[in-house]
């Protein structure tokens, strides 16, 4: 089991570096003048100044030495200073809280609903219900991202005003639960699906004859039995989702306002502040590998006839 954490670990380092990498190419390969963002709307700053500025964060220097000098700070935990002078790290930790509220809050939505329905469809495959989940899906899937985002903000926000329509003054859960069902809406169908399909997979297998022979009731060979074995794929999607909600809210937490990492983010490109973009997009792949990771170490856990060492 160490042995095979190790090596899972070292084969990450080459995947961070690669797409850190690509991140930190991207950005500072867009055109524009990332100083002359910081003059405001006059667009004017002194020949002094920009010097001072580009020797500071080494604007001149190639992009592989900046990269070089940027990947060993982020080795120890420093993500730069942006180009106000601000830590990186300092935004970042302010806008975390937020991120992870409304990630965990859309995962767990997410998680309930999906393997609730799947399973509902699955033990009553072929039946109205099992049509009604593959109907409902289809649909879901079918309706652009934006387009159910500001839908809801105006029907439940403002119409109804059942839930705070943007912004985070009214705390958890009420500012993140409409934000956080539009994020989750997405990953439901592909849940429900996939623990539709391990279901009607596993419901006729031997061991399910054998708990019927001992003389256990449906919804126990269902929950303890039926269930264990399907969530084996199950948990690979839910691991995979919870990063990329994580690192996928930048739509949603601008539609809605909330100052999270996504926000962060999407300011950081539109005012070509580079370091800011390159700072939250590291931390936000760190995030989405780790959490690869435990989903990769999960697998054994929750069925013993999978080896680790056969998984991969």
């Amino acid at each position: 089991m160490i042995r095979y954490t190790l090596r899972r670990i070292a084969q990450l380092v080459p995947i961070l570096i690669g797409t850190t990498l690509l991140i930190f190419t991207a950005v500072y390969a867009l055109p524009g003048d990332p100083l002359l963002a910081l003059a405001g709307p006059d667009q004017v700053i002194s020949e002094s100044v920009r010097a001072e500025l580009t020797e500071r964060y080494g604007l001149d220097d190639p992009l592989f030495v900046r990269y070089a000098d940027y990947l060993l700070g982020l080795l120890t935990g420093d993500f730069g200073v942006d180009f106000r002078g601000v830590e990186v790290s300092d935004l970042i930790a302010r806008a975390w809280p937020h991120t992870l509220l409304l990630g965990l809050t859309a995962w767990t939505i997410m998680a309930v609903v999906g393997v609730g329905i799947g399973t509902w469809a699955g033990m009553r495959a072929g039946g109205a219900v099992d049509w009604t989940v593959l109907g409902a899906t289809t649909v879901i899937l079918g309706v652009p991202y934006f387009v159910l985002a500001y839908v809801a903000q105006i029907v439940f926000g403002v119409t109804l005003r059942w839930l705070p329509a943007t912004g985070v003054r009214e705390g958890w859960p009420a500012s993140y639960l409409l934000p956080a069902c539009c994020l989750a809406t997405f990953g439901i169908p592909e849940l429900a699906r996939l623990t539709r399909a391990a279901i009607i997979e596993n419901r006729y297998a031997d061991f399910v004859d054998t708990a019927i022979a001992k003389g256990l009731t449906p919804w126990r060979i269902t929950l303890r039995h039926v269930l264990r074995t399907s969530l084996v794929p199950v948990v690979s999607i839910l691991g995979l989702s919870l990063g990329g909600l994580l690192s996928g809210t930048v739509l949603i937490e601008g539609i809605f306002n909330i100052p999270g990492l996504g926000y962060t983010i999407f300011n950081g490109i539109t005012q070509q502040n580079g370091p800011v973009v390159v700072g939250v997009g590291a931390l936000l792949v760190l995030i989405f590998l780790l959490v690869h990771l435990a989903v990769d170490l999960l697998y054994g856990l929750l069925d013993p006839r999978i080896s680790l060492d056969r998984v991969h």
